[in-house]
């Protein structure tokens, strides 16, 4: 059997970015007109560019390869080696990005504790280096919308407000790894320029719920967006013919947004139903977006083994930390997949409880 047939059967929660492109996004792909990208004579990053700014209320954009990429041109372009940068203590810059704010970029990170991903403004205050000859100089907040490792939870507009008063105040620039920013827009209900219009950059992931295949787009101001094209290209992000990149960018912007409700009730119906197992845990508080989280700690298992027992059973899911699992759910996933895995679930502790 072929490898995809097997993927076929499985019902993959591990992340939203196995999403697959539509079939528009893909003959986009072939149709794209090309140019060189460096020399900014590529016309469909061109478009998908001026489309990202004016989506978010900002200047400028950058098409970058990648989200990790997109923190790291933009911590860069927002500091000077030395620098102490202050984020949230789980944000995935801090935890799954290699380290490269520190190997890279020469900065000191300094991690802060949130509520559920979101920093208190008075943590965030209480956080900047003093300046003397002693401390780096404190320059960038960084947060992270959703946050990821918080179960997909929103920071509102209300909370950015009252994280950029405290930049200002200390003269800080406020950054914001909006990866799935889109997710948090559609579930508020709001303009997604509501959410990135207190932050003076910001990035955003076209490769997870939008589906494209690839690809991040780096906002801002033309200044920044000046300084970040050169980093970016000093990381070995110049991609010549880039349009193929771009194409279905420009599609997701204008299609696929307003899709992401159905992941979040899809994500809502896992949880709940999730929430029912006798032995299972989920925090629905944490269900705001197309993340779950669920501790196994009280079925007398660990969440590798969970993992592991899932996968015999065609059913994908990812490790958060040693009792829980993440659930995600994302374009590819309908509600008889959520029941179905709800079933298997059911059957799989059921199973457990026996041998206990």
């Amino acid at each position: 059997m072929e490898v995809a047939d097997v993927k076929k059967r499985m019902i993959d929660l591990r992340s939203d970015t196995v999403t697959l492109p539509t079939e528009e996004m893909l003959e986009a792909i072939r149709n794209a007109e090309l140019g060189d990208d460096v020399y900014k004579e590529d016309p469909t990053v061109n478009r998908l560019e001026e489309m990202a700014a004016k989506k978010m209320g900002k200047e400028d954009a950058l098409l970058v390869p990648s989200g990790t990429m997109a923190n790291l041109v933009s911590v860069m372009s927002n500091t000077k080696r030395g620098d102490c940068v202050i984020l949230e203590a789980e944000s995935h810059m801090y935890w799954y990005e290699v380290g490269g704010l520190s190997a890279i970029a020469g900065l000191l990170p300094w991690p802060v504790k949130g509520n559920m991903g979101v920093l208190d403004p008075m943590d965030v205050e209480a956080a900047v280096r003093p300046r003397n000859i002693y401390f780096p100089e404190t320059t960038l907040v960084c947060i992270e919308n959703t946050h990821n490792r918080a179960g997909g939870t929103i920071v509102t507009p209300a909370q950015i407000e009252a994280l950029r008063k405290v930049a200002e105040k200390y003269g800080l620039t406020l950054y914001m790894d909006g990866a799935r920013i889109f997710n948090a827009a559609v579930a508020l209900k709001i303009d997604v320029r509501e959410l990135a219009r207190h932050v003076d950059n910001l990035m955003f992931c076209l490769s997870k719920g939008l589906s494209c295949p690839v690809g991040s787009v780096i906002v801002g101001d033309s200044e920044f967006i000046e300084r970040a094209e050169k980093v970016r290209k000093m990381l070995g992000g110049g991609m010549r013919q880039a349009g193929i990149i771009a194409a279905p960018g420009i599609i997701a912007l204008e299609k696929m947004v307003d899709r992401l409700e159905e992941d979040h009730v899809n994500a809502r119906l896992l949880a709940e139903g999730l929430a029912k197992v006798e032995g299972l845990y989920v925090d629905l508080s944490r269900v705001q977006t197309n993340i779950v989280l669920v501790d196994v700690s009280g079925l007398g298992i660990d969440a590798n083994t969970f993992i592991e027992k899932l996968k015999e059973r065609r059913v994908l899911a990812s490790y958060h930390s040693r009792s829980i699992v993440r659930m995600v759910t994302h374009r590819g996933i309908e509600r008889e997949d959520v029941e179905k895995t709800l079933n298997i679930i059911e059957g799989l502790v059921k199973e457990l409880k026996v041998k206990m």
